[in-house]
């Protein structure tokens, strides 16, 4: 979080959008708590039991026995983030921080950064839309209005 919070610090941006992508089939990008540091251990015991290095039907092995399991950690989260900006900062939640992940490392990975202005762009509306205010209409009968205890809202 602390360097792509200086990437941004340096394009100048005040509202706008900020991506960051990492280009490997076995790294990723998530965005999960950070005030906590045993959350990095947790998420780390989960996914190597989730995804353990020896199940015998694993084909993709010539590069080693991890590498399949490290190719499915990055399938099962993000290669990129887009992250609002406004007033010259990433719009998170308190909790919120950025993790880069390797799960086939150590290795040299290249993470890229775009940032879009909104100052510049033609046309441009901003709004902020609280989930419990999601217009039920969108989906007439999906969730009669409601917000699901647990799941998915399609908006």
């Amino acid at each position: 979080t602390a360097e792509v919070r200086r990437v941004l610090a340096g394009s100048g941006i005040r509202d706008g959008l900020c991506t960051v992508f990492v280009h490997h089939t076995s790294a990723s990008l998530i965005l999960c708590e950070n005030a906590d540091p045993d959350v990095r251990h947790d998420l780390d015991a989960f996914l190597r039991d989730l995804v353990p290095g020896d199940l015998p039907y694993f084909r993709h092995t010539i590069e080693g026995p991890d590498d399949m399991p490290a190719h499915i950690k990055a399938a099962l989260s993000d290669v990129s983030l887009s992250i609002p900006v406004m007033a010259g900062r990433m719009v998170l939640g308190t909790w919120q921080g950025i993790y880069f992940c390797e799960f086939d490392g150590p290795r040299s990975r290249r993470v890229y950064f775009q940032m879009q202005n909104y100052a510049e762009a033609a046309a441009w509306a901003q709004r902020v839309i609280d989930a419990d205010q999601f217009d039920p209409k969108i989906k007439p009968g999906l969730n009669d209005g409601r917000l699901p205890a647990k799941g998915f809202l399609q908006v």
